[in-house]
């Protein structure tokens, strides 16, 4: 665990928040114990912004990873309280990963709060609901 928390804390620097001033970085551990980074980068069109959680689950899956190969993720920010993936994360992190999967998220003091994905997104929206 310590390996993943260092790269999420090293990661932080690749962050472009210059709006927000808020950075966050994400870590896609794989089964087979790859890990893939993800930073939020913003757009001065907020809309265009993108959170640390997709863009390491858009990395993973433009490698080919797919749903089955993703063990966990943790999410880092340099703040002494919890940041929880946004709602649009959720939904993302729900489709794209194991429902199963860890979500662990840790702050400054390298504390930990870990739960599963479908703890995340009751009820969320699927292809079964389309």
């Amino acid at each position: 665990m310590k390996k993943i928390i260092k790269l999420a804390q090293d990661n932080l620097k690749n962050s472009y928040s210059p709006y927000s001033n808020f950075p966050v970085s994400a870590v896609l551990e794989l089964n087979d114990g790859r890990m893939i980074p993800g930073v939020n980068i913003e757009n001065a069109a907020f809309g265009l912004a993108n959170c640390a959680e997709r863009s390491a689950l858009f990395t993973a899956y433009s490698q080919g990873v797919r749903k089955q190969d993703i063990r966990r993720i943790v999410i880092y920010t340099d703040h002494d309280y919890f940041v929880s993936p946004c709602g649009s994360c959720r939904q993302v992190m729900s489709e794209l990963m194991p429902q199963e999967a860890e979500i662990i998220l840790v702050n400054n003091k390298l504390e930990t709060k870990t739960y599963h994905n479908h703890d995340l997104l009751p009820f969320g929206f699927s292809k079964e609901d389309l």
